[in-house]
């Protein structure tokens, strides 16, 4: 069986809407399994340049799936290991929660494995 490797990732500016009100991250795409295809989440990556915890969540069709706390100044490494498999056609995206008005970079890097 062949796998391909899938990766939603960069360093993004963003501007907080709340903690309980995850927001976009401007520019960066979703990933949407294609047809035929199932995908798995392998680990996640992020890091925060701001002086506050902000929360990274991962939405798989619109709907909260894992949470992602980043802590101030800080960065995060979260080993997935395979845990569920995302069935095609769900779409999945990461936004970022974080105090209303907090300003600065997240870092984020998704791992996925398309089989």
């Amino acid at each position: 069986m062949s796998s391909t490797p899938r990766f939603l990732q960069g360093a993004y500016r963003f501007t907080g809407t709340g903690l309980e009100k995850p927001t976009v991250i401007e520019g960066l795409e979703s990933y949407t399994v294609p047809d035929g295809s199932r995908a798995q989440a392998v680990y996640f990556r992020g890091g925060n340049s701001t002086p506050e915890m902000v929360s990274v969540v991962l939405l798989r069709d619109g709907v909260p799936m894992r949470w992602f706390p980043i802590a101030a100044a800080g960065s995060t490494h979260v080993p997935l290991r395979i845990v569920e498999d995302l069935e095609a056609p769900a779409t999945i995206e990461l936004r970022v929660a974080a105090p209303e008005g907090l300003s600065g970079t997240v870092v984020v890097d998704l791992g996925l494995v398309e089989v």
